[in-house]
């Protein structure tokens, strides 16, 4: 799966290779997410550090539990933009029904079972 956020991208889903649309969003949003995403970066460069230098092990899953927590606010800021953008403009557009399919295909791989 391939996601990337630029003024166009496209979301390729495995399921759906020719599922592919121009998406607009506001740089503020992008902005955000490549913040959040450059942070979480540098803890897991933080957590190799940690393991390098022999910590507990404690430590180190207490560092991974701020990850996964971090990752899961990206992951809900990306789909409240999806929702509140693309699903939006997919309603407009008449594509309504190809993009829940695809928001259900990237769910199903998102959400454990």
């Amino acid at each position: 799966m391939t996601t990337t956020f630029s003024d166009n991208h496209s979301h390729n889903y495995n399921d759906h290779k020719k599922h592919s649309h121009d998406h607009i969003h506001s740089e503020e949003s992008q902005r955000k997410i490549i913040n959040r995403l450059s942070r979480i970066e540098g803890h897991v460069r933080g957590i190799k550090t940690m393991i390098n230098e022999s910590r507990d092990c404690p430590e180190v899953l207490i560092q991974i539990a701020a990850i996964r927590g971090a990752l899961d606010r990206v992951a809900r800021l990306i789909l409240d933009e999806h929702l509140s953008e693309c699903i939006t403009r997919a309603a407009k557009d008449g594509t309504i029904e190809e993009e829940i399919k695809a928001l259900k295909s990237a769910l199903d791989r998102f959400l454990p079972s």
